[in-house]
């Protein structure tokens, strides 16, 4: 969806940016139906085998609301009532969000809401979605699957439950961290698309690169505050004096690691605005499933450097990502890129336009 309602909102095709937004929602509702089989069975399966200041405010709404439903909830309910929680206050971002996209487009004063667009979707609209929203989605579930892949390794260690405590605290940090760079990954993909849409290539080329020293100087202020908190960090989940010295030694290397995964993440952004999340999905593969999960596998059991190894071969892997998509961003034409967005964007208006203009032709001659 970012590529594409990105480029259309530069290139003011507010049709186009919302029938993308209805397509996104229905697919991502098909996608919640599998998605909610599987945790209402997930018992029986384990048996068996971050537009940003409205999302600032509404996120911040949301949590501020969290906090004490969750005391309650999870005093009456228990477990049961902390996922109830989340789910509450998932919903509130929902709403809000819906209620400020209302708004906007109704009492907007260019009237964006009268340019209609919500109820055109076409075969060669889903199929163009597809085809973007695919990538995009293995780009993300690929580095994901490849923290769980991780996980799932270190289970076979020779301590493999000291490991797995190690890595769990030690990636429990991270994700603190993945909010940061989530956030660096989405105006970076937002700004650069909006830029392409309103032909303004030479912009778009400054924004990425813009997005590009941030991530670099965020990820290693990221790695600075992970050494910081090595001290203390482990003391908060546990009392385990084994796991507590294997995370003051783990997130040091950890560290290491968010210094490339934050401009590895904005990189991905960058080429998702361009329309061509191929490109972090191929680097992905490449990166985590060919260099990084096999290196690990020979450090962590062939060099017996255990959960070291692991994450020494991951380092590697994601090195090498990063390698590729720097490679992919620097051979970037911006002002071809800024032609096809107009083409990708601009394409459906001009063919409304004309449709328009032969029905009212042929109302004036009849």
């Amino acid at each position: 969806m970012e590529p594409i309602c990105g480029q259309a909102f530069g290139a003011k095709n507010f049709r186009l940016l919302h029938k993308t937004l209805l397509m996104a929602i229905f697919l991502l509702l098909t996608a919640t139906l599998p998605i909610s089989f599987l945790w209402l069975n997930v018992d029986k399966i384990l048996i068996h085998f971050d537009i940003t200041i409205p999302i600032l405010l509404s996120s911040a709404l949301a949590l501020a609301f969290h906090i004490p439903v969750n005391i309650l909830l999870a005093k009456t309910k228990g477990l049961e009532g902390v996922s109830m929680a989340i789910w509450i206050s998932d919903a509130l971002v929902v709403i809000l969000l819906v209620i400020y996209l209302l708004m906007m487009e109704r009492y907007n004063k260019e009237g964006k809401w009268k340019e209609g667009g919500w109820w055109e979707q076409g075969v060669c609209d889903w199929l163009r979605f597809l085809k973007l929203s695919g990538p995009c989605c293995l780009t993300t579930c690929l580095e994901w699957w490849c923290y769980e892949i991780l996980v799932l390794l270190t289970g076979h260690l020779s301590n493999a439950k000291q490991a797995v405590g190690v890595l769990a605290i030690v990636l429990n940090f991270d994700y603190l961290l993945y909010s940061v760079m989530l956030s660096l990954v989405t105006c970076a993909s937002i700004r650069v698309s909006n830029e392409l849409g309103a032909n303004q290539s030479r912009v778009a080329y400054q924004s990425a690169y813009v997005s590009l020293g941030v991530s670099i100087i965020s990820g290693s202020i990221g790695a600075l505050v992970m050494i910081g908190a090595r001290g203390f960090w482990g003391f908060l989940f546990t009392h385990d004096k084994g796991i507590i010295k294997g995370v003051k030694k783990m997130m040091l290397l950890m560290a290491i690691v968010e210094v490339v995964n934050f401009p590895l993440a904005v990189c991905g952004g960058i080429v998702r605005g361009t329309a061509r999340p191929w490109l972090a999905m191929y680097a992905n593969i490449g990166g985590f499933y060919l260099i990084a999960l096999p290196l690990g596998v020979v450090f962590a059991f062939k060099a017996a450097l255990g959960l070291g190894g692991l994450l020494i071969g991951f380092l590697i892997g994601m090195v090498a990502c990063l390698t590729l998509l720097l490679m992919f961003v620097a051979r970037i034409k911006w002002d071809e890129e800024a032609c096809k967005a107009q083409f990708l964007a601009c394409k459906l208006q001009q063919v409304i336009n004309e449709d328009e203009n032969n029905k009212s032709a042929v109302n004036n001659s009849a």
